[in-house]
Protein backbone atom coordinates (compact mmCIF):
# COMPACT_ATOMS: atom_id res chain seq x y z
CA UNK A 1 0.00 0.00 0.00
CA UNK A 2 1.28 3.60 -0.99
CA UNK A 3 1.82 5.71 1.90
CA UNK A 4 0.64 9.55 2.12
CA UNK A 5 3.52 12.24 3.09
CA UNK A 6 2.67 14.47 5.75
CA UNK A 7 3.90 17.51 7.38
CA UNK A 8 6.07 16.89 9.87
CA UNK A 9 5.09 17.22 13.77
CA UNK A 10 8.25 18.73 14.97
CA UNK A 11 8.40 18.57 19.24
CA UNK A 12 9.13 22.51 19.16
CA UNK A 13 6.66 25.24 19.13
CA UNK A 14 5.89 25.11 15.61
CA UNK A 15 2.66 26.50 13.67
CA UNK A 16 0.80 23.20 12.30
CA UNK A 17 1.60 22.88 8.49
CA UNK A 18 -0.64 21.25 5.66
CA UNK A 19 -0.27 18.14 4.42
CA UNK A 20 2.44 17.12 1.82
CA UNK A 21 1.03 17.82 -1.94
CA UNK A 22 1.07 13.88 -2.59
CA UNK A 23 -2.15 12.79 -2.07
CA UNK A 24 -2.80 9.15 -0.85
CA UNK A 25 -4.14 6.23 -3.08
CA UNK A 26 -7.86 5.73 -2.47
CA UNK A 27 -9.28 2.20 -2.44
CA UNK A 28 -11.44 1.15 -5.67
CA UNK A 29 -14.16 0.16 -3.15
CA UNK A 30 -14.63 3.54 -1.21
CA UNK A 31 -16.93 1.44 1.23
CA UNK A 32 -13.77 0.23 3.00
CA UNK A 33 -12.59 3.55 2.73
CA UNK A 34 -12.81 3.76 6.23
CA UNK A 35 -11.22 0.85 7.62
CA UNK A 36 -7.56 2.13 5.79
CA UNK A 37 -5.66 3.10 8.73
CA UNK A 38 -3.95 6.87 8.73
CA UNK A 39 -0.89 6.71 6.20
CA UNK A 40 2.90 6.79 8.59
CA UNK A 41 4.25 10.83 7.98
CA UNK A 42 7.44 9.79 5.78
CA UNK A 43 9.17 12.04 4.52
CA UNK A 44 11.69 12.74 1.59
CA UNK A 45 14.68 14.24 3.19
CA UNK A 46 18.55 15.93 1.76
CA UNK A 47 20.93 16.53 4.21
CA UNK A 48 23.67 19.36 3.17
CA UNK A 49 26.60 19.02 5.73
CA UNK A 50 29.31 21.83 6.02
CA UNK A 51 32.50 21.67 7.63
CA UNK A 52 34.64 19.02 9.12
CA UNK A 53 35.04 15.15 9.16
CA UNK A 54 33.19 15.36 12.24
CA UNK A 55 30.30 16.96 11.35
CA UNK A 56 30.12 14.59 8.30
CA UNK A 57 30.22 11.37 9.99
CA UNK A 58 27.29 13.08 12.68
CA UNK A 59 25.33 13.67 8.70
CA UNK A 60 25.66 9.54 8.43
CA UNK A 61 23.97 8.64 11.85
CA UNK A 62 21.35 11.56 10.97
CA UNK A 63 20.85 9.64 7.31
CA UNK A 64 21.15 6.30 9.00
CA UNK A 65 18.61 7.23 11.53
CA UNK A 66 16.08 8.36 8.89
CA UNK A 67 16.72 5.91 6.36
CA UNK A 68 15.72 3.35 9.24
CA UNK A 69 12.66 4.67 10.40
CA UNK A 70 11.62 4.39 6.53
CA UNK A 71 12.01 7.99 4.99
CA UNK A 72 13.79 7.96 1.67
CA UNK A 73 16.64 10.34 0.55
CA UNK A 74 15.57 12.42 -1.62
CA UNK A 75 17.73 14.19 -5.27
CA UNK A 76 18.39 17.11 -3.39
CA UNK A 77 16.29 20.11 -2.13
CA UNK A 78 13.57 20.50 -4.68
CA UNK A 79 12.30 16.91 -3.83
CA UNK A 80 12.82 16.89 -0.48
CA UNK A 81 10.08 17.13 1.79
CA UNK A 82 12.84 17.88 5.31
CA UNK A 83 15.82 19.29 4.49
CA UNK A 84 18.81 19.00 7.46
CA UNK A 85 21.61 21.35 7.51
CA UNK A 86 25.01 20.25 9.52
CA UNK A 87 26.34 24.02 9.83
CA UNK A 88 29.88 24.67 10.31
CA UNK A 89 30.70 27.82 12.46
CA UNK A 90 34.69 28.23 12.68
CA UNK A 91 34.52 30.16 9.83
CA UNK A 92 32.19 32.91 9.16
CA UNK A 93 32.28 32.42 5.06
CA UNK A 94 30.65 28.34 6.69
CA UNK A 95 28.06 30.29 8.36
CA UNK A 96 27.49 33.31 5.25
CA UNK A 97 26.57 29.45 2.94
CA UNK A 98 23.39 29.21 5.23
CA UNK A 99 22.55 32.75 5.77
CA UNK A 100 22.57 32.90 1.84
CA UNK A 101 20.44 29.69 1.32
CA UNK A 102 17.35 31.30 3.15
CA UNK A 103 15.80 33.13 0.49
CA UNK A 104 16.17 30.08 -1.63
CA UNK A 105 14.38 27.89 1.29
CA UNK A 106 11.85 30.45 2.23
CA UNK A 107 10.61 30.16 -1.85
CA UNK A 108 10.65 26.64 -1.35
CA UNK A 109 8.61 26.72 1.45
CA UNK A 110 6.52 29.05 -0.03
CA UNK A 111 5.55 26.38 -3.10
CA UNK A 112 5.76 23.63 -0.64
CA UNK A 113 4.07 24.59 2.68
CA UNK A 114 4.34 21.50 4.28
CA UNK A 115 8.58 21.55 3.75
CA UNK A 116 10.09 21.04 7.22
CA UNK A 117 13.80 22.26 7.87
CA UNK A 118 16.18 21.50 10.53
CA UNK A 119 19.24 23.58 11.54
CA UNK A 120 22.38 21.70 13.32
CA UNK A 121 26.07 21.99 13.81
CA UNK A 122 28.25 24.15 15.28
CA UNK A 123 26.03 27.13 14.53
CA UNK A 124 23.47 26.41 17.03
CA UNK A 125 24.30 27.04 20.34
CA UNK A 126 22.51 27.24 23.17
CA UNK A 127 22.48 30.75 24.70
CA UNK A 128 21.39 32.14 21.03
CA UNK A 129 18.38 30.59 20.10
CA UNK A 130 16.57 33.83 19.95
CA UNK A 131 19.41 35.22 17.20
CA UNK A 132 19.21 31.94 15.02
CA UNK A 133 15.58 32.35 14.67
CA UNK A 134 16.42 35.86 13.38
CA UNK A 135 19.38 34.79 11.34
CA UNK A 136 17.67 31.78 9.75
CA UNK A 137 14.47 32.31 9.14
CA UNK A 138 13.47 29.62 7.15
CA UNK A 139 14.17 27.62 9.83
CA UNK A 140 11.81 25.26 11.70
CA UNK A 141 13.86 23.70 14.31
CA UNK A 142 17.08 23.97 15.88
CA UNK A 143 19.29 20.79 17.35
CA UNK A 144 22.63 21.32 19.36
CA UNK A 145 25.32 18.60 17.83
CA UNK A 146 24.66 16.74 20.64
CA UNK A 147 21.18 16.44 20.47
CA UNK A 148 21.64 15.22 16.68
CA UNK A 149 20.53 11.49 17.92
CA UNK A 150 17.53 13.10 18.50
CA UNK A 151 15.95 14.10 15.13
CA UNK A 152 13.84 11.28 14.52
CA UNK A 153 12.47 11.91 17.85
CA UNK A 154 11.61 15.42 17.35
CA UNK A 155 10.08 14.67 13.86
CA UNK A 156 7.58 12.13 15.41
CA UNK A 157 8.85 9.64 13.79
CA UNK A 158 9.93 7.18 16.55
CA UNK A 159 7.51 5.16 18.86
CA UNK A 160 5.33 6.44 21.53
CA UNK A 161 7.86 5.31 23.83
CA UNK A 162 11.18 6.39 22.27
CA UNK A 163 12.78 8.68 24.53
CA UNK A 164 12.53 12.68 24.07
CA UNK A 165 15.03 15.71 24.81
CA UNK A 166 18.43 12.93 26.01
CA UNK A 167 20.61 16.05 25.40
CA UNK A 168 22.11 17.92 28.39
CA UNK A 169 23.71 21.11 29.15
CA UNK A 170 26.52 21.74 31.48
CA UNK A 171 28.53 25.04 31.77
CA UNK A 172 32.14 26.29 30.00
CA UNK A 173 32.77 29.40 32.12
CA UNK A 174 29.27 31.28 32.46
CA UNK A 175 28.31 30.10 29.09
CA UNK A 176 25.79 27.54 29.25
CA UNK A 177 26.45 24.61 26.49
CA UNK A 178 25.91 21.20 25.03
CA UNK A 179 26.98 17.99 27.03
CA UNK A 180 28.26 15.09 24.96
CA UNK A 181 27.94 12.52 27.85
CA UNK A 182 24.87 10.71 25.96
CA UNK A 183 26.89 10.67 22.05
CA UNK A 184 29.25 7.42 22.95
CA UNK A 185 25.31 5.58 24.10
CA UNK A 186 23.87 7.14 21.12
CA UNK A 187 26.70 6.06 18.51
CA UNK A 188 26.74 2.55 20.19
CA UNK A 189 22.52 1.98 20.32
CA UNK A 190 22.80 3.46 15.85
CA UNK A 191 25.44 0.78 15.31
CA UNK A 192 23.69 -2.26 17.11
CA UNK A 193 20.60 -0.76 15.26
CA UNK A 194 22.49 -0.39 11.73
CA UNK A 195 20.97 3.15 11.24
CA UNK A 196 24.50 4.61 10.04
CA UNK A 197 24.34 5.19 6.32
CA UNK A 198 28.28 5.49 5.17
CA UNK A 199 29.11 7.45 2.64
CA UNK A 200 31.70 5.55 1.18
CA UNK A 201 32.16 1.75 0.38
CA UNK A 202 35.87 1.92 0.96
CA UNK A 203 36.56 4.70 3.88
CA UNK A 204 34.89 4.90 6.80
CA UNK A 205 34.67 7.75 9.39
CA UNK A 206 35.18 6.61 13.13
CA UNK A 207 34.34 8.93 15.87
CA UNK A 208 36.58 7.75 19.57
CA UNK A 209 36.07 11.41 21.05
CA UNK A 210 33.58 14.33 21.47
CA UNK A 211 33.78 17.72 22.32
CA UNK A 212 36.42 19.61 23.22
CA UNK A 213 38.20 21.05 26.48
CA UNK A 214 40.93 23.39 25.00
CA UNK A 215 40.89 26.64 25.74
CA UNK A 216 41.48 28.59 22.09
CA UNK A 217 40.23 32.19 22.22
CA UNK A 218 39.01 32.18 18.95
CA UNK A 219 37.24 29.10 18.45
CA UNK A 220 33.30 28.48 19.01
CA UNK A 221 33.36 24.20 19.22
CA UNK A 222 33.67 23.97 22.92
CA UNK A 223 30.50 26.25 23.21
CA UNK A 224 28.73 24.20 20.36
CA UNK A 225 29.98 20.75 21.11
CA UNK A 226 30.76 20.91 25.04
CA UNK A 227 33.60 19.59 26.71
CA UNK A 228 35.60 16.07 25.67
CA UNK A 229 33.85 12.49 26.19
CA UNK A 230 35.78 9.59 25.01
CA UNK A 231 33.97 6.50 23.64
CA UNK A 232 34.71 3.48 25.30
CA UNK A 233 37.83 1.64 24.48
CA UNK A 234 36.61 -2.33 23.92
CA UNK A 235 33.41 -0.67 21.65
CA UNK A 236 35.76 2.21 19.49
CA UNK A 237 37.64 -1.71 18.99
CA UNK A 238 34.39 -3.68 17.90
CA UNK A 239 33.51 -1.04 15.43
CA UNK A 240 36.75 -1.21 13.61
CA UNK A 241 36.80 -4.75 13.55
CA UNK A 242 33.01 -4.72 11.95
CA UNK A 243 34.50 -2.03 9.58
CA UNK A 244 37.22 -4.65 8.50
CA UNK A 245 35.05 -7.61 7.95
CA UNK A 246 32.49 -5.06 5.92
CA UNK A 247 35.46 -4.80 3.55
CA UNK A 248 36.28 -0.92 4.67
CA UNK A 249 40.18 -0.59 3.07
CA UNK A 250 40.46 2.99 5.12
CA UNK A 251 39.33 3.78 8.46
CA UNK A 252 39.91 7.88 9.92
CA UNK A 253 39.82 7.89 13.88
CA UNK A 254 38.04 11.21 14.28
CA UNK A 255 37.41 13.98 17.21
CA UNK A 256 37.82 18.04 17.41
CA UNK A 257 41.13 16.89 19.15
CA UNK A 258 41.46 13.07 18.36
CA UNK A 259 44.47 12.65 20.31
CA UNK A 260 43.17 13.84 23.70
CA UNK A 261 41.29 10.68 23.52
CA UNK A 262 41.04 8.61 27.09
CA UNK A 263 41.49 11.26 29.49
CA UNK A 264 37.71 11.18 30.52
CA UNK A 265 37.83 7.14 30.76
CA UNK A 266 37.85 5.16 34.05
CA UNK A 267 41.19 3.51 35.26
CA UNK A 268 41.36 -0.01 33.91
CA UNK A 269 44.04 -2.43 34.70
CA UNK A 270 44.70 -3.26 31.37
CA UNK A 271 46.30 0.14 31.05
CA UNK A 272 48.27 0.38 33.98
CA UNK A 273 51.56 1.37 31.82
CA UNK A 274 50.12 4.58 30.57
CA UNK A 275 51.25 7.47 32.67
CA UNK A 276 50.99 11.43 31.60
CA UNK A 277 53.45 12.20 29.31
CA UNK A 278 51.96 16.32 28.51
CA UNK A 279 54.79 18.95 28.91
CA UNK A 280 53.02 21.72 27.83
CA UNK A 281 48.86 22.83 28.43
CA UNK A 282 47.23 21.39 31.26
CA UNK A 283 47.45 19.16 33.61
CA UNK A 284 45.88 15.79 33.14
CA UNK A 285 45.70 12.03 35.43
CA UNK A 286 46.29 9.54 32.34
CA UNK A 287 47.51 7.09 34.81
CA UNK A 288 45.88 3.83 33.88
CA UNK A 289 43.75 5.19 31.09
CA UNK A 290 43.54 4.10 27.61
CA UNK A 291 45.44 6.91 25.25
CA UNK A 292 45.18 7.03 21.23
CA UNK A 293 48.46 4.94 20.95
CA UNK A 294 47.05 2.55 22.87
CA UNK A 295 43.93 2.48 20.45
CA UNK A 296 46.26 2.80 17.17
CA UNK A 297 47.90 -0.10 17.98
CA UNK A 298 45.15 -2.39 19.14
CA UNK A 299 43.23 -1.55 15.69
CA UNK A 300 46.13 -2.10 13.76
CA UNK A 301 46.55 -5.63 15.67
CA UNK A 302 43.39 -6.42 13.93
CA UNK A 303 44.92 -9.05 11.37
CA UNK A 304 43.67 -11.08 8.92
CA UNK A 305 44.32 -14.80 7.93
CA UNK A 306 47.75 -13.99 6.39
CA UNK A 307 48.84 -11.79 9.03
CA UNK A 308 48.15 -8.48 7.39
CA UNK A 309 45.90 -5.54 8.69
CA UNK A 310 42.46 -5.81 8.37
CA UNK A 311 42.04 -2.62 8.25
CA UNK A 312 45.01 -1.29 5.55
CA UNK A 313 45.04 2.36 6.08
CA UNK A 314 44.45 4.01 9.60
CA UNK A 315 44.46 7.86 9.97
CA UNK A 316 43.68 9.99 12.81
CA UNK A 317 42.43 13.95 12.79
CA UNK A 318 42.68 16.39 13.91
CA UNK A 319 44.98 16.50 16.03
CA UNK A 320 46.56 19.18 18.85
CA UNK A 321 50.08 19.71 19.89
CA UNK A 322 49.58 19.40 23.76
CA UNK A 323 48.84 15.86 22.94
CA UNK A 324 51.21 14.37 20.82
CA UNK A 325 53.25 12.66 22.61
CA UNK A 326 56.12 10.00 22.55
CA UNK A 327 53.57 7.39 23.05
CA UNK A 328 51.74 8.27 19.87
CA UNK A 329 54.62 9.28 17.93
CA UNK A 330 55.68 5.61 18.62
CA UNK A 331 52.80 4.22 17.78
CA UNK A 332 52.69 5.94 14.38
CA UNK A 333 56.09 4.34 13.30
CA UNK A 334 55.71 0.73 15.03
CA UNK A 335 51.87 0.39 12.87
CA UNK A 336 52.15 -0.46 9.85
CA UNK A 337 48.57 0.32 8.86
CA UNK A 338 48.93 4.10 10.20
CA UNK A 339 49.69 6.68 6.96
CA UNK A 340 52.02 8.28 6.98
CA UNK A 341 50.32 11.70 7.46
CA UNK A 342 50.27 13.88 10.39
CA UNK A 343 47.57 16.90 10.60
CA UNK A 344 48.89 19.11 13.47
CA UNK A 345 47.70 22.78 13.27
CA UNK A 346 49.88 25.39 14.07
CA UNK A 347 47.72 28.65 13.72
CA UNK A 348 50.80 31.21 13.63
CA UNK A 349 54.09 31.42 13.40
CA UNK A 350 54.60 34.08 15.93
CA UNK A 351 55.08 33.20 20.18
CA UNK A 352 53.25 36.57 21.22
CA UNK A 353 50.34 35.73 18.64
CA UNK A 354 49.95 32.06 19.86
CA UNK A 355 49.22 33.18 23.25
CA UNK A 356 46.50 35.21 22.45
CA UNK A 357 44.53 32.94 20.67
CA UNK A 358 45.17 30.43 23.62
CA UNK A 359 47.11 27.83 22.08
CA UNK A 360 49.52 27.57 25.14
CA UNK A 361 52.42 25.89 23.35
CA UNK A 362 55.51 27.80 21.87
CA UNK A 363 56.90 28.00 18.16
CA UNK A 364 60.13 25.82 19.43
CA UNK A 365 57.72 23.26 21.18
CA UNK A 366 55.61 22.88 18.25
CA UNK A 367 59.09 22.25 15.97
CA UNK A 368 60.58 19.68 18.01
CA UNK A 369 57.44 17.41 18.11
CA UNK A 370 57.53 17.95 14.26
CA UNK A 371 61.31 16.62 14.24
CA UNK A 372 60.35 13.83 16.69
CA UNK A 373 58.08 12.43 13.90
CA UNK A 374 59.71 12.99 11.43
CA UNK A 375 62.50 11.28 12.66
CA UNK A 376 60.55 8.52 13.69
CA UNK A 377 58.28 8.06 10.34
CA UNK A 378 60.96 9.14 7.65
CA UNK A 379 58.92 10.93 4.82
CA UNK A 380 55.70 11.62 6.84
CA UNK A 381 53.62 14.62 5.00
CA UNK A 382 52.54 17.07 6.93
CA UNK A 383 49.70 19.51 7.06
CA UNK A 384 48.22 22.16 8.96
CA UNK A 385 46.06 25.02 9.84
CA UNK A 386 46.81 29.00 10.30
CA UNK A 387 44.61 31.61 10.54
CA UNK A 388 46.21 35.20 9.80
CA UNK A 389 45.02 38.79 10.59
CA UNK A 390 44.25 37.59 14.29
CA UNK A 391 43.82 40.30 16.69
CA UNK A 392 46.59 42.32 16.90
CA UNK A 393 48.59 40.50 14.78
CA UNK A 394 51.81 42.82 13.41
CA UNK A 395 53.15 42.98 9.82
CA UNK A 396 56.23 40.90 11.43
CA UNK A 397 54.40 38.48 12.92
CA UNK A 398 52.46 37.77 9.95
CA UNK A 399 56.34 37.32 8.06
CA UNK A 400 57.08 35.05 11.15
CA UNK A 401 53.84 32.85 10.07
CA UNK A 402 55.89 32.94 6.59
CA UNK A 403 59.31 32.05 7.84
CA UNK A 404 57.63 28.97 9.27
CA UNK A 405 55.81 27.92 6.37
CA UNK A 406 59.21 27.98 4.76
CA UNK A 407 61.54 25.96 7.91
CA UNK A 408 58.94 23.13 7.92
CA UNK A 409 57.77 22.73 4.15
CA UNK A 410 54.42 21.66 4.62
CA UNK A 411 52.88 19.43 2.40
CA UNK A 412 49.78 21.46 2.59
CA UNK A 413 47.92 24.19 4.69
CA UNK A 414 44.80 24.78 5.72
CA UNK A 415 44.42 28.76 5.94
CA UNK A 416 41.99 31.38 6.84
CA UNK A 417 41.86 35.18 7.39
CA UNK A 418 40.36 35.73 11.44
CA UNK A 419 36.87 36.53 11.36
CA UNK A 420 34.96 37.13 14.66
CA UNK A 421 32.93 34.45 16.28
CA UNK A 422 30.43 35.53 18.59
CA UNK A 423 30.76 33.76 21.96
CA UNK A 424 34.33 33.19 21.60
CA UNK A 425 37.01 34.54 24.08
CA UNK A 426 38.33 36.68 21.31
CA UNK A 427 35.23 39.16 21.08
CA UNK A 428 36.47 40.74 23.70
CA UNK A 429 39.88 41.78 21.90
CA UNK A 430 40.43 44.32 19.46
CA UNK A 431 39.87 42.78 15.67
CA UNK A 432 42.29 45.60 14.50
CA UNK A 433 43.73 44.00 11.16
CA UNK A 434 42.02 46.08 8.62
CA UNK A 435 39.80 43.71 6.33
CA UNK A 436 42.37 44.49 3.03
CA UNK A 437 45.51 43.82 5.31
CA UNK A 438 43.67 40.36 5.76
CA UNK A 439 42.62 39.53 2.55
CA UNK A 440 46.47 40.40 1.48
CA UNK A 441 48.12 38.52 3.85
CA UNK A 442 45.55 35.62 2.99
CA UNK A 443 46.63 35.47 -0.63
CA UNK A 444 50.18 35.66 0.51
CA UNK A 445 50.11 33.04 2.58
CA UNK A 446 48.73 30.55 -0.19
CA UNK A 447 50.67 31.65 -2.88
CA UNK A 448 54.41 31.07 -0.40
CA UNK A 449 52.44 27.65 0.51
CA UNK A 450 51.33 27.02 -3.33
CA UNK A 451 54.81 27.54 -4.85
CA UNK A 452 55.91 24.85 -1.31
CA UNK A 453 53.67 22.34 -2.42
CA UNK A 454 54.38 22.55 -5.31
CA UNK A 455 58.01 21.67 -4.69
CA UNK A 456 57.29 19.28 -2.35
CA UNK A 457 54.86 17.33 -4.94
CA UNK A 458 57.89 17.44 -7.95
CA UNK A 459 59.90 15.19 -5.53
CA UNK A 460 57.82 12.54 -5.99
CA UNK A 461 57.35 12.66 -9.66
CA UNK A 462 59.13 8.70 -10.71
CA UNK A 463 58.59 7.45 -7.56
CA UNK A 464 55.39 4.98 -6.80
CA UNK A 465 52.78 5.39 -4.91
CA UNK A 466 50.09 3.33 -3.61
CA UNK A 467 46.59 4.93 -3.96
CA UNK A 468 42.97 3.72 -2.67
CA UNK A 469 41.00 4.67 -5.99
CA UNK A 470 37.95 6.67 -4.26
CA UNK A 471 36.17 7.82 -7.83
CA UNK A 472 35.65 8.18 -11.39
CA UNK A 473 36.22 11.96 -12.09
CA UNK A 474 33.63 13.32 -14.33
CA UNK A 475 35.06 14.77 -17.96
CA UNK A 476 33.85 17.81 -17.47
CA UNK A 477 35.55 18.14 -14.51
CA UNK A 478 39.16 17.60 -15.73
CA UNK A 479 40.04 21.38 -15.75
CA UNK A 480 42.57 20.26 -12.12
CA UNK A 481 46.21 21.06 -13.11
CA UNK A 482 47.41 17.49 -12.92
CA UNK A 483 44.13 15.44 -14.47
CA UNK A 484 44.42 15.25 -18.40
CA UNK A 485 42.39 17.32 -20.23
CA UNK A 486 38.94 16.29 -22.18
CA UNK A 487 40.42 15.58 -25.11
CA UNK A 488 43.03 13.23 -24.02
CA UNK A 489 40.48 11.00 -22.29
CA UNK A 490 41.25 6.96 -23.03
CA UNK A 491 39.73 5.40 -25.82
CA UNK A 492 40.21 1.73 -24.79
CA UNK A 493 37.80 1.55 -22.01
CA UNK A 494 39.28 3.20 -19.11
CA UNK A 495 38.26 6.11 -17.05
CA UNK A 496 39.55 8.62 -15.41
CA UNK A 497 39.89 8.03 -11.75
CA UNK A 498 41.71 9.79 -8.37
CA UNK A 499 42.00 8.42 -5.39
CA UNK A 500 44.72 9.70 -2.32
CA UNK A 501 48.12 8.36 -1.62
CA UNK A 502 49.35 7.11 2.22
CA UNK A 503 50.71 11.08 2.20
CA UNK A 504 46.94 12.10 1.67
CA UNK A 505 47.86 13.21 -1.53
CA UNK A 506 45.26 13.45 -4.61
CA UNK A 507 46.61 11.17 -7.13
CA UNK A 508 45.01 10.98 -11.03
CA UNK A 509 45.18 8.06 -12.97
CA UNK A 510 43.65 6.42 -15.89
CA UNK A 511 42.15 2.43 -15.23
CA UNK A 512 39.12 0.79 -15.69
CA UNK A 513 35.92 1.57 -13.32
CA UNK A 514 36.48 -1.48 -11.49
CA UNK A 515 39.66 0.12 -9.73
CA UNK A 516 37.15 2.03 -7.54
CA UNK A 517 37.27 0.73 -4.24
CA UNK A 518 40.95 -1.23 -5.00
CA UNK A 519 44.74 -0.25 -3.35
CA UNK A 520 46.96 -0.02 -6.47
CA UNK A 521 50.62 0.88 -7.24
CA UNK A 522 50.41 4.42 -9.19
CA UNK A 523 53.69 5.84 -10.88
CA UNK A 524 54.11 9.31 -10.62
CA UNK A 525 54.63 10.71 -13.90
CA UNK A 526 53.43 14.36 -13.41
CA UNK A 527 53.09 16.99 -10.44
CA UNK A 528 50.79 19.86 -9.61
CA UNK A 529 50.86 21.97 -6.44
CA UNK A 530 47.76 20.38 -5.41
CA UNK A 531 47.73 16.23 -6.66
CA UNK A 532 49.59 14.27 -8.65
CA UNK A 533 49.17 11.92 -12.42
CA UNK A 534 50.84 8.52 -12.66
CA UNK A 535 50.13 5.71 -13.85
CA UNK A 536 49.24 2.26 -12.98
CA UNK A 537 52.56 0.60 -12.29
Amino acid sequence: MATERRALPMLEALAPSPTFGRPAIQPDDQRVGEYRPEAPALPRFAIWTLGCQMNRSDSEEMAGRLLSAGCDEAAGFDDADLIVINTCAIREAAEQKVIGRQGQLAKLKAARPGLRVVLTGCSVREPDRAGLRRRYPAVDLFLRPDEEPELIDRLGLASAQAAIGTGTTTRVGRTVVGAADHLADSRAAALAGGSIRRESATSAWLPIVYGCDKTCTYCIVPFSRGPERSRPFDEIVAEARSLAAAGYREVTLLGQNVNSYGHDLPVDPRFAGIAPERSVGRHQDRHGRPDLAELLRAIDGLRTSDGQPAIPRLRFVTSHPWDLSDRLISAMADCPSVCEHLHLPVQSGDDAVLRRMGRQYTIDHYLERLARIREAVPGIAISTDVIVGFCGETEAQFEATLGLLEAVRYDQVFAAAYSVRPGTPATHMADDVPSADKRRRLNELLARQESIGFERNRSRVGTTAQVLVESIVPSRSHEHEATPAVEDAPKDGSVHLTGRSRAHTLVHLEGRAELVGRLVDVRIEHAGPYSLRGALA
